[in-house]
């Protein structure tokens, strides 16, 4: 069973992170929601969201991949964590998969993760950053080799979905997306 890591910080975007998260459980995922820290995370809207461990807890373990949700301040606490970057540099060494959308993007740009790749996130995220060796595109999810990225809020689902095809195949993201009736 594929194992995915998603830290929550707080001021993280709780649409977000719920999209994601709910839809790789309907999947047959394994998720794991982190804190930074224990308790609870107050989103950037104020929904709280109770994860199920620490990160401290979680980086005990092994996972498939790891999913940034964004949102403000939730990106900037994720990039500013010498774990969170430690252990994408390590993911992305071990050729596992490391995704983001929204604002987190900033955070594979920091870790170097996006440099002579394509990628993409909310509108001016990646513009404030001197990334020369990276392809912005304005799509709704981007995949360069193992690094997914996706623009924001209103792309969540087809990121989720993204994310599930690329770990399950087509078939699996085909059963979760005609249960959910898009149009």
């Amino acid at each position: 069973m594929a194992r995915v890591l998603v830290p929550l910080a707080q001021g993280c975007e709780e649409l977000e992170a719920v999209t994601i998260i709910d839809l790789l459980v309907r999947a047959g995922i394994e998720v794991v929601s982190a804190g930074l820290e224990p308790g609870p995370v107050h989103c950037s809207r104020g929904v709280i969201i109770l994860p199920d461990t620490t990160l401290d807890e979680a980086l005990r373990h092994d996972f498939d991949m790891i999913v940034l949700p964004g949102g403000l301040p939730g990106a900037d606490h994720l990039d500013a964590d010498p774990r969170i970057h430690s252990l994408l540099k390590d993911m992305a060494a071990q050729g596992k998969y490391t995704a983001a959308i929204c604002a987190a993007p900033k955070v594979l740009a920091s870790c170097g993760l996006l440099t002579g790749r394509r990628a993409t996130a909310y509108p001016g995220t990646l513009e404030k950053l001197d990334l020369p060796d990276t392809t912005k595109e304005p799509a709704a999810v981007v995949i360069d080799g193992q690094v997914i990225t996706s623009r924001g809020p209103g792309t969540a689902m087809d990121f989720a979905l993204t994310l599930i095809e690329t770990l399950l195949g087509r078939d699996k993201r085909n059963d979760v997306e005609i249960a959910l009736q898009r149009p």
